[in-house]
């Protein structure tokens, strides 16, 4: 699979992220919009526009959330849904779920990898074009690997690929 996302403009979206990003975009044009055009209005309301910090922060809040609803839009016009039933499981490829062991430190690790989109290191969702997922995407169970990143290098051993 590579990182395609870049090349052909698709972006890969499990099926609940995609609900999220459209459930998402529903609801700031719905309700975000409708929001936005009353603080305009009220701001509108307290005078001499040339010097309404409120009305100049509304209007700066506008465009922020019109730039939120293009990106989602654009998004979800390049969307493809992947299943991970669809992929195997014997090398390191988008939605796997891999097991390692730093081989600095002895502990033990699981990272999911996902689309760009979908990254939550807090929830240990790696995106497929990170340092760290570029380097294990195409790699097999038992092989070790030494990943450059700014502050040195990763060392890890495959323990485990799953879905």
């Amino acid at each position: 699979m590579g990182d395609n996302s870049k090349n052909n403009g698709i972006v890969y979206l499990t099926r609940e992220r995609l609900v999220e990003l459209e459930n998402e975009l529903h609801e700031l044009k719905l309700n975000g919009r409708a929001e936005m055009a009353q603080k305009i209005g009220e701001a509108r309301s307290h005078g001499d526009l040339s010097e309404n910090a409120e009305y100049d922060a509304a209007k700066e809040a506008q465009q922020h959330l019109e730039l939120r609803i293009a990106k989602l839009e654009q998004t979800l016009s390049r969307a493809r849904i992947i299943e991970s039933k669809e992929l195997p499981n014997d090398k390191v490829y988008i939605l796997s779920v891999v097991k390692l062991k730093d081989l600095k430190t002895g502990e033990t690790v699981v990272y999911t990898l996902v689309s760009p989109e979908e990254a939550d290191f807090e929830r240990n969702k790696i995106s497929v074009t990170s340092p760290l997922g570029r380097g294990l995407m195409g790699r097999t169970k038992g092989e070790t690997l030494k990943i450059p990143v700014p502050a040195g290098s990763l060392d890890y051993k495959i323990l485990e690929i799953n879905r």
